[in-house]
C-alpha cells in the first residue's frame, strides 16, 4: 500500500502533531500513576500502580507508527486521513481506547 504521504518529513510532522496530541489526552486522564514522556519520535507511557509501558513509535522507513502493550505489537498507516492497523485495518485511538481503558478500569477515549 502507498504511503499518505509526500516524503519523510511529511510523515515526521504528522506523527509529532499525534504524538503530540496523545499526550495532552494522556495528561488530563488526572492519574497518578500514570508517567507519560514524549520523545522526539515515540511517546512512553509507563502505568506505575497497574504495571506495564505503552510504547507507540515512529517507524520512518514504513511510514507507520508502531505500538507495543500487554507484550504484543500493532502497525498503523495512515489511511484516508486516519491511522489504522494495517493488519485488522482497526482504528488507531479505538485501539488505545480500549487497551487503556483496560489498564485503568475505567472508559478512556481518544480523538484528534
Amino acid at each position: 500500500m502507498a504511503s499518505e504521504f509526500r516524503d519523510d518529513s511529511d510523515f515526521r510532522r504528522a506523527v509529532t502533531d499525534v504524538l503530540e496530541a496523545l499526550t495532552s489526552q494522556v495528561d488530563v486522564l488526572d492519574e497518578d500513576a500514570i508517567d507519560a514522556r514524549l520523545i522526539p519520535g515515540s511517546l512512553e507511557v509507563v502505568f506505575e500502580e497497574a504495571g506495564g509501558t505503552f510504547v507507540l513509535s515512529q517507524q520512518t522507513p514504513t511510514h507507520e507508527l508502531w505500538l507495543s502493550a500487554n507484550l504484543r505489537a500493532w502497525h498503523f498507516r495512515r489511511v484516508g486521513g486516519a491511522w489504522v492497523e494495517r493488519d485488522t485495518a482497526e482504528p488507531m485511538l479505538q485501539l488505545l481506547g480500549r487497551l487503556f481503558s483496560e489498564k485503568l478500569g475505567r472508559a478512556v477515549q481518544f480523538g484528534l
